[in-house]
């Protein structure tokens, strides 16, 4: 299991994407839409309140038959969702999300909104470690400058 920490192993140079509680879930799923992320961060300044993702938005919002302009993120969000420090692992970020079934999970540190890792995040993390032990394998089995990538 990946043992990177979430930062800045795993999440660098992150451009946080937090709404007020009070915004409309119009404005929000636009600004996703803008932003082509799937999920937003619904703070009071740093302090995390809430998250509000694609699947909030098709469940409590569309499939529920409420009017997007009218709806406020208050209403639609999850209210104080899972959180993880940034010195947690990729692989307590993993089995978190994988055990309640979401893809986004917040990175907060001293009660303030540091980041967001996604599902996304940690596949390439899981990627690189698993071509780091096929390369390792490979060079023990075969020797040092042997593997799928050299050239011949």
């Amino acid at each position: 299991m990946p043992t990177r920490k979430l930062m800045p192993d795993v999440i660098q140079k992150q451009q946080l994407v937090c709404l007020p509680a009070d915004t409309s879930v119009r404005d929000a799923a636009m600004l996703m839409a803008e932003r082509r992320i799937a999920a937003i961060l619904v703070a009071e300044g740093r302090r995390l309140e809430g998250i509000f993702t694609e699947r909030d938005l098709t469940v409590r919002v569309v499939a529920a038959g409420k009017d997007p302009a009218a709806t406020r993120l208050a209403e639609v969000m999850t209210r104080d969702p899972d959180t993880l420090g940034p010195d947690a692992t990729a692989g307590e970020a993993l089995d978190l999300m994988e055990r309640h079934r979401y893809r986004h999970l917040p990175v907060v540190q001293g009660g303030d909104v540091v980041g967001i890792v996604s599902i996304r995040d940690l596949f390439a993390v899981v990627r690189a470690h698993l071509e780091d032990e096929i390369k390792d394998r490979e060079e023990f089995m075969f020797g040092s400058g042997y593997s799928a990538g050299a050239l011949p």
